[in-house]
Protein backbone atom coordinates (compact mmCIF):
# COMPACT_ATOMS: atom_id res chain seq x y z
CA UNK A 1 0.00 0.00 0.00
CA UNK A 2 2.67 2.36 0.59
CA UNK A 3 4.27 1.38 -2.32
CA UNK A 4 1.45 2.42 -4.56
CA UNK A 5 1.18 5.87 -2.61
CA UNK A 6 4.86 6.41 -3.49
CA UNK A 7 4.54 5.75 -7.09
CA UNK A 8 1.08 7.70 -7.14
CA UNK A 9 2.83 10.84 -5.67
CA UNK A 10 2.77 13.86 -7.52
CA UNK A 11 6.08 15.47 -7.67
CA UNK A 12 7.25 18.77 -6.85
CA UNK A 13 6.76 21.25 -9.49
CA UNK A 14 10.03 22.44 -10.70
CA UNK A 15 11.22 26.37 -10.14
CA UNK A 16 10.31 28.57 -13.30
CA UNK A 17 13.41 30.72 -14.52
CA UNK A 18 11.41 33.68 -12.32
CA UNK A 19 11.86 32.00 -9.48
CA UNK A 20 15.46 30.69 -9.64
CA UNK A 21 18.08 32.17 -6.93
CA UNK A 22 19.91 34.77 -8.73
CA UNK A 23 23.83 34.38 -8.45
CA UNK A 24 26.67 37.16 -8.52
CA UNK A 25 26.89 37.11 -12.11
CA UNK A 26 23.20 37.84 -12.55
CA UNK A 27 23.40 41.02 -10.12
CA UNK A 28 26.64 42.05 -12.05
CA UNK A 29 24.13 41.83 -15.34
CA UNK A 30 21.89 44.37 -13.78
CA UNK A 31 24.17 46.83 -11.80
CA UNK A 32 25.75 46.92 -15.17
CA UNK A 33 22.31 48.35 -16.83
CA UNK A 34 21.90 50.41 -14.41
CA UNK A 35 25.59 52.49 -14.25
CA UNK A 36 25.13 52.82 -18.25
CA UNK A 37 21.32 54.15 -17.22
CA UNK A 38 22.82 56.63 -15.02
CA UNK A 39 25.88 58.07 -17.36
CA UNK A 40 22.81 58.33 -19.80
CA UNK A 41 21.00 60.61 -17.81
CA UNK A 42 18.08 58.24 -17.27
CA UNK A 43 18.32 57.98 -14.07
CA UNK A 44 19.45 59.92 -11.02
CA UNK A 45 22.43 59.64 -8.56
CA UNK A 46 19.83 58.98 -6.52
CA UNK A 47 17.61 57.01 -8.00
CA UNK A 48 20.67 54.64 -9.26
CA UNK A 49 22.16 54.37 -5.44
CA UNK A 50 18.75 53.23 -4.34
CA UNK A 51 18.28 50.45 -7.21
CA UNK A 52 21.66 48.84 -6.42
CA UNK A 53 20.53 48.73 -2.79
CA UNK A 54 17.83 46.94 -4.09
CA UNK A 55 19.99 44.21 -6.48
CA UNK A 56 22.16 43.74 -3.93
CA UNK A 57 19.57 42.54 -1.77
CA UNK A 58 17.32 40.19 -3.99
CA UNK A 59 17.66 36.96 -3.82
CA UNK A 60 15.60 35.40 -7.19
CA UNK A 61 16.01 36.26 -10.73
CA UNK A 62 12.41 37.40 -11.09
CA UNK A 63 12.97 40.04 -8.65
CA UNK A 64 16.09 40.98 -10.42
CA UNK A 65 13.83 42.16 -13.81
CA UNK A 66 12.10 45.10 -11.97
CA UNK A 67 15.33 47.42 -10.94
CA UNK A 68 15.19 47.81 -14.84
CA UNK A 69 12.19 46.91 -16.41
CA UNK A 70 11.92 50.84 -17.38
CA UNK A 71 15.40 51.01 -19.09
CA UNK A 72 15.73 50.10 -22.95
CA UNK A 73 18.70 48.26 -22.07
CA UNK A 74 16.21 45.68 -19.95
CA UNK A 75 14.54 44.34 -23.85
CA UNK A 76 17.44 44.48 -25.81
CA UNK A 77 18.74 41.18 -26.47
CA UNK A 78 16.17 39.23 -24.28
CA UNK A 79 17.13 35.97 -25.73
CA UNK A 80 20.94 36.19 -24.68
CA UNK A 81 21.41 34.58 -21.54
CA UNK A 82 23.19 36.22 -19.14
CA UNK A 83 26.51 34.18 -19.24
CA UNK A 84 27.93 32.05 -21.86
CA UNK A 85 28.71 28.96 -20.32
CA UNK A 86 32.47 27.79 -19.98
CA UNK A 87 33.12 24.36 -21.12
CA UNK A 88 34.28 22.31 -18.02
CA UNK A 89 37.03 20.88 -20.33
CA UNK A 90 40.02 22.72 -22.55
CA UNK A 91 39.54 22.35 -26.02
CA UNK A 92 41.35 20.06 -26.98
CA UNK A 93 45.05 20.80 -28.56
CA UNK A 94 44.64 24.37 -26.89
CA UNK A 95 46.53 23.57 -23.61
CA UNK A 96 49.94 21.85 -24.43
CA UNK A 97 52.02 19.11 -22.12
CA UNK A 98 54.51 20.62 -21.11
CA UNK A 99 54.22 23.52 -18.26
CA UNK A 100 54.85 27.29 -19.18
CA UNK A 101 56.34 27.51 -14.77
CA UNK A 102 56.15 25.17 -12.46
CA UNK A 103 55.81 26.35 -8.85
CA UNK A 104 57.67 23.98 -6.20
CA UNK A 105 57.27 24.07 -2.19
CA UNK A 106 59.02 20.93 -0.52
CA UNK A 107 58.91 21.97 3.38
CA UNK A 108 59.03 25.16 2.43
CA UNK A 109 56.62 28.15 0.70
CA UNK A 110 56.36 29.30 -2.95
CA UNK A 111 54.27 32.54 -4.03
CA UNK A 112 53.41 33.71 -7.74
CA UNK A 113 51.67 37.23 -7.40
CA UNK A 114 51.57 41.06 -8.65
CA UNK A 115 51.23 41.63 -12.01
CA UNK A 116 52.88 38.47 -13.88
CA UNK A 117 52.36 36.66 -17.43
CA UNK A 118 49.93 33.72 -16.96
CA UNK A 119 51.10 30.98 -19.65
CA UNK A 120 48.89 28.06 -20.92
CA UNK A 121 49.48 25.40 -18.48
CA UNK A 122 51.19 25.87 -14.68
CA UNK A 123 52.23 22.91 -12.11
CA UNK A 124 52.09 23.45 -8.65
CA UNK A 125 53.42 20.93 -6.07
CA UNK A 126 53.48 21.06 -2.62
CA UNK A 127 54.98 18.37 -0.29
CA UNK A 128 55.00 19.09 3.31
CA UNK A 129 54.80 22.85 2.16
CA UNK A 130 52.57 25.97 0.91
CA UNK A 131 51.70 27.45 -2.87
CA UNK A 132 49.90 30.06 -3.31
CA UNK A 133 49.07 31.42 -6.55
CA UNK A 134 47.26 34.65 -6.56
CA UNK A 135 46.05 35.36 -10.08
CA UNK A 136 44.03 38.75 -9.13
CA UNK A 137 46.63 40.89 -11.26
CA UNK A 138 48.38 38.50 -13.62
CA UNK A 139 48.56 39.17 -17.37
CA UNK A 140 45.96 36.96 -19.26
CA UNK A 141 47.95 36.13 -22.89
CA UNK A 142 45.64 33.41 -23.43
CA UNK A 143 42.23 32.82 -22.79
CA UNK A 144 42.13 29.22 -21.56
CA UNK A 145 44.86 28.40 -18.23
CA UNK A 146 45.29 24.83 -16.91
CA UNK A 147 46.74 24.64 -13.34
CA UNK A 148 47.35 21.11 -12.52
CA UNK A 149 47.74 20.88 -8.48
CA UNK A 150 49.58 17.83 -6.63
CA UNK A 151 49.25 18.67 -2.60
CA UNK A 152 51.04 15.71 -0.04
CA UNK A 153 50.85 17.39 3.34
CA UNK A 154 50.81 20.58 1.41
CA UNK A 155 48.42 23.45 1.31
CA UNK A 156 48.12 25.03 -2.25
CA UNK A 157 45.77 28.15 -2.85
CA UNK A 158 44.89 29.94 -6.07
CA UNK A 159 42.93 33.13 -6.76
CA UNK A 160 41.43 34.67 -9.79
CA UNK A 161 39.77 37.83 -10.48
CA UNK A 162 35.93 37.57 -10.66
CA UNK A 163 35.48 38.10 -13.93
CA UNK A 164 36.85 35.13 -15.04
CA UNK A 165 35.33 31.81 -15.75
CA UNK A 166 36.42 29.08 -13.19
CA UNK A 167 36.59 25.61 -13.52
CA UNK A 168 38.01 22.45 -11.01
CA UNK A 169 38.75 18.59 -11.87
CA UNK A 170 40.47 16.85 -9.21
CA UNK A 171 39.84 15.17 -6.10
CA UNK A 172 41.17 14.03 -2.50
CA UNK A 173 41.86 11.11 -0.50
CA UNK A 174 42.18 11.65 3.18
CA UNK A 175 42.53 15.99 1.79
CA UNK A 176 40.20 18.45 0.31
CA UNK A 177 39.82 19.54 -3.46
CA UNK A 178 37.85 22.31 -3.94
CA UNK A 179 37.47 25.10 -6.31
CA UNK A 180 34.81 27.69 -6.16
CA UNK A 181 33.02 27.40 -9.83
CA UNK A 182 32.19 30.83 -12.00
CA UNK A 183 30.84 31.55 -15.16
CA UNK A 184 31.74 35.36 -16.71
CA UNK A 185 29.39 37.66 -17.44
CA UNK A 186 31.66 38.28 -20.93
CA UNK A 187 32.30 35.62 -23.12
CA UNK A 188 35.84 36.78 -23.89
CA UNK A 189 37.14 36.60 -20.62
CA UNK A 190 40.01 33.94 -19.89
CA UNK A 191 38.82 30.27 -18.38
CA UNK A 192 41.09 28.78 -15.29
CA UNK A 193 40.81 24.87 -15.36
CA UNK A 194 42.13 23.97 -12.18
CA UNK A 195 43.26 19.89 -12.28
CA UNK A 196 44.68 17.67 -9.27
CA UNK A 197 45.14 15.91 -6.20
CA UNK A 198 45.10 16.42 -2.53
CA UNK A 199 46.71 13.24 -0.58
CA UNK A 200 46.34 14.09 2.90
CA UNK A 201 46.42 17.92 2.17
CA UNK A 202 44.17 20.85 0.81
CA UNK A 203 44.03 22.45 -3.07
CA UNK A 204 41.48 25.08 -2.90
CA UNK A 205 40.97 27.83 -6.07
CA UNK A 206 38.62 30.76 -5.67
CA UNK A 207 38.06 34.09 -6.73
CA UNK A 208 39.52 37.11 -5.44
CA UNK A 209 36.21 40.20 -4.78
CA UNK A 210 37.24 42.83 -6.48
CA UNK A 211 39.81 41.85 -8.35
CA UNK A 212 39.21 42.36 -12.38
CA UNK A 213 41.00 41.35 -15.16
CA UNK A 214 42.63 44.62 -16.08
CA UNK A 215 41.93 43.90 -20.53
CA UNK A 216 38.12 43.50 -19.52
CA UNK A 217 37.64 46.29 -17.15
CA UNK A 218 39.07 48.60 -19.24
CA UNK A 219 36.84 47.63 -21.81
CA UNK A 220 33.87 48.35 -20.03
CA UNK A 221 35.42 51.93 -17.93
CA UNK A 222 36.23 52.91 -21.45
CA UNK A 223 32.37 52.50 -22.68
CA UNK A 224 31.15 53.97 -19.21
CA UNK A 225 33.78 57.10 -19.78
CA UNK A 226 32.72 57.44 -23.50
CA UNK A 227 29.34 57.87 -22.68
CA UNK A 228 29.76 60.46 -19.24
CA UNK A 229 32.15 62.37 -21.64
CA UNK A 230 29.56 62.57 -24.76
CA UNK A 231 26.84 63.81 -21.57
CA UNK A 232 29.49 66.54 -20.70
CA UNK A 233 30.23 67.77 -24.28
CA UNK A 234 26.40 68.11 -24.89
CA UNK A 235 25.51 70.09 -21.79
CA UNK A 236 28.45 72.42 -22.64
CA UNK A 237 27.51 72.71 -26.31
CA UNK A 238 23.88 73.78 -24.97
CA UNK A 239 25.35 76.14 -22.49
CA UNK A 240 27.84 78.09 -25.25
CA UNK A 241 24.36 78.17 -27.58
CA UNK A 242 22.36 80.23 -25.30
Amino acid sequence: MDLQKSSDATPAPAATPVELRASDADRDRITDILRDALAEGRLTPEEHSERVEGVLATKTVGELDRFVRDLPAAHTGRATPAYASAPNRPTAGAIPVDADESVVAVFSAAVRKGRWRAGRRIHAYAVFGSVDIDLSEAIFEYQQVVIKTVSVFGNIEIRVPENVSLRGNGGGVLGNFEVHTMDSADPDAPVVYIDGLAVLGNVEARPKRGKLVADILDRVTGRLNDRVADRVDRGLRKHLDR
